[in-house]
């Protein structure tokens, strides 16, 4: 299957990137990954080369290791980055990657911990989506309510088998499936009304209001909600994992998510323990794959930081905030 992989970042969220790649070469990835990014281009980046192949103004390709290839490209859409996932999955598509059989969006703040091939085995079940640690919202929860009312205005009917509610940072999509991505787009072009634009979300940025933020509200995580729209506008098989894939929950943590601040490259994780706080599976994933073949740490930094990390775990037994 040839399948390419795409993600989106700014500011510090590049030592995301870096990490994500290596975790996906290490467990098998080869191919093509797309990075859209906004700002400068990061100090790990300064050795890639200006592609013109790609038809795409001012695009870097880093050749990260034999059989992977890292596409650097700026993006000027107005969007908060969060809400332009859908538009440059099909920008892709329709154009740097026409033949990818399959397309997947991970979210810079997200590492793989298992075999390439079980994503791609996947992927083949339907459009890939993954637990949110918010779910389940029920039939007649506000939220859902909401959506149906707000969409059926403007003629669509939301007809959802499930009440599962799924992240926003990962989505796998085959080719045949594609007008999924066409109606996240559609979701989110109707949403930007209810929101005062695409340019808001409830992230850093143009920041929604607090009671847009809410339970309750129908749009409070944007593209997540949007997403999760898509599913009941759309009649294509949808393969939804639990919470434990993003390690939300016990069990097998395969895309580790990193939700919330401080991110795994921001926190100290002595400081953190003088809080409380317990390493996380996610900070410990980070620090094993941020080096391997992008490198943007000295190995004596990284080797400190797993140390730091094993002593916070070894405290945290004892001490943890309640």
């Amino acid at each position: 299957m040839n399948t390419v992989i795409c993600t989106l970042f700014e500011n510090h969220y590049h030592y995301g990137v870096a990490a994500l790649t290596n975790s996906l070469y290490y467990h098998g990835f080869r191919g093509h990954i797309f990075a859209g990014f906004r700002g400068s281009l990061p100090d790990w980046g300064s050795n890639s080369q200006t592609n013109l192949s790609l038809k795409w103004p001012d695009a870097r390709t880093k050749m990260v290791a034999d059989g992977l290839q890292l596409h650097l490209l700026p993006v000027t859409t107005t969007y908060h980055l969060t809400n332009y996932k859908p538009d440059f999955m099909l920008e892709l598509w329709n154009g740097l990657a026409p033949d990818a059989d399959a397309m997947v969006y991970l979210d810079p703040d997200i590492v793989l911990t298992t075999s390439w091939s079980l994503i791609e085995n996947w992927l083949k079940c339907g459009v890939a989506l993954c637990e949110d640690v918010n779910s389940p919202i029920p039939e007649n929860h506000p939220k859902r309510v909401a959506w149906r009312e707000y969409y059926a205005k403007v003629g669509i009917t939301l007809n959802f088998k499930d009440t599962m509610y799924v992240n926003g940072g990962f989505a796998g999509v085959s080719l045949k499936d594609r007008v999924f991505l066409e109606n996240w787009k559609i979701a989110q072009d109707h949403m930007a009304a209810a929101i005062g634009g695409l340019d808001r979300s409830a992230f850093a940025g143009k920041k929604l209001s607090p009671i847009d933020q809410s339970a309750f509200s129908p749009f409070g995580r944007t593209d997540q909600d949007a997403l999760n729209v898509a599913i009941g506008m759309s009649d294509v098989d949808v393969s939804l994992v639990g919470q434990e894939i993003m390690a939300f929950k016990d069990g097998e943590a395969m895309l580790p998510h990193a939700l919330g601040q401080p991110k795994p490259w921001q926190a100290n994780p002595l400081m953190q323990m003088l809080h409380g706080k317990i390493p996380r599976l996610v900070e410990k994933e980070y620090w094993k794959y941020c080096n391997i073949k992008i490198k943007i740490y000295s190995d004596r930094f990284v080797k400190i930081r797993n140390i730091q990390i094993k002593i916070a775990a070894f405290v945290a037994r004892f001490y943890v905030r309640r």
